[in-house]
């Protein structure tokens, strides 16, 4: 406890003579990271300012979003927008353990992402900026109003996933066309949009898969166990393109001539496959660390072998594992980049279309560092939840 309190009262002249100059290596080793950061930053810097065309980005940014989207049906993806950040902005209100929602650093960031909002309006049109910065208003209301229910009902956020779930599914059918609403195919989704359906359908799919897999692998049944075994051995040797083609070429094989699933499902089938023995494997981990002494004292009390398992060991095993769980979910979203191989134009297969057009020709860094700066906010997005969770 002294040492640490020592440390936290460091100034950071010291704390730099400690950490970063305090033997001869370590100094050269600071010196010549600082010479190449500054080195690369100038250049990168000076490129983004003075250089790089930013126009191609203003000029696709339906495309990147919505894709081939039918454009007439387009309020279905605006409303569908405000839906997802209103509902984030309510989730983040009533998660946080902060009073102070908007402190000035906060309201710095929000003051920049209006401005950038502001000046998309001159590439796209002053409308949809204006939609935007609506959208926008309704994140930071929504926030004050779950910071306000979880000040009168302090347990409201255990009902935050069942919120979602359901949310997930009135948005699903709104952009599909369910409420007697023209029907558009999944195979017409593109851009952001399918990348999005992708990755949570492929998510919500794989864990409880992943869950039963694990289960079956401690099973006592050898039968059981050895055809989890199998199953999560064989899936983990083969590379995730090779099972996206074959759920693409080989899944329509064994199907009646009558039955013809579209390819979105076809490429949910194979992540769902994939990321079913890797979630499989974690979530073991997590059943491996928890005592048998747990275990024996849940028979103790009289509770049989289901409710032992589904009330007192998959909830420490998987709170263990939050933090691999969640990596592994970051991967699949990333790997929903394969779908372009596979004939699907996802956000990365929209960027190269975008490429090909004889006007963007050569504007290879700026398409790929915003379809970059897309994948990173939301695996990001993904690791600050998974803290939450965690905390919580």
């Amino acid at each position: 406890m002294m040492s640490s309190s020592v440390s936290n009262s460091l100034s950071p002249i010291k704390w730099i003579t400690k950490n970063l100059f305090n033997t001869w290596f370590n100094s050269i080793l600071t010196l010549v990271s600082l010479v190449f950061i500054i080195w690369f930053s100038n250049g990168f810097v000076t490129w983004v300012l003075l250089q790089a065309e930013w126009g191609v980005i203003g000029a696709n940014l339906r495309l990147f979003f919505v894709g081939q989207y039918p454009v007439n049906l387009l309020w279905r993806a605006w409303i569908s927008l405000a839906i997802i950040l209103s509902l984030i902005g309510f989730s983040w209100g009533n998660l946080s353990q902060s009073s102070n929602l908007f402190n000035p650093v906060k309201l710095t960031f929000l003051g920049f992402i209006s401005l950038v909002i502001a000046l998309l309006g001159i590439p796209i049109s002053l409308v949809s900026s204006a939609k935007l910065l609506g959208i926008l208003g309704l994140f930071i209301i929504f926030a004050l109003v779950g910071q306000k229910i979880k000040q009168n009902f302090p347990n409201f956020s255990n009902w935050l996933s069942l919120i979602w779930g359901l949310t997930f599914f009135f948005l699903l059918g709104l952009l599909q066309g369910a409420f007697f609403l023209r029907p558009v195919r999944l195979d017409d989704f593109s851009g952001l949009i399918l990348t999005i359906f992708v990755a949570i359908v492929s998510i919500f799919l794989s864990f409880p898969f992943g869950v039963l897999l694990a289960l079956g692998r401690q099973s006592a049944l050898p039968m059981i166990r050895w055809l989890s075994i199998a199953y999560i051995e064989l899936i983990r040797g083969l590379p995730l393109i090779g099972i996206l083609f074959m759920a693409q070429v080989m899944l329509p094989l064994i199907l009646p001539e009558d039955m013809r699933i579209q390819r979105v499902i076809r490429a949910i089938a194979g992540f769902t496959l994939f990321s079913a023995a890797y979630l499989a494997e974690n979530v073991r981990g997590g059943l491996q660390s928890i005592p048998k002494g747990q275990t024996e004292a849940a028979k103790a009390l009289g509770l049989n072998s289901f409710f032992v398992l589904i009330l007192v060991v998959l909830p420490q095993a998987l709170r263990v594992v939050i933090p691999t769980i969640v990596g592994q979910f970051i991967s699949l979203f990333k790997d929903t980049s394969l779908l372009a191989i596979v004939g699907l134009v996802d956000l990365l297969g929209m960027s190269q279309s975008i490429l090909a057009n004889p006007k963007f020709i050569g504007r290879y860094g700026e398409v790929y560092i915003f379809v970059a700066a897309i994948y990173w906010l939301f695996c990001y997005s993904m690791s600050l939840l998974s803290r939450q969770l965690e905390n919580k």
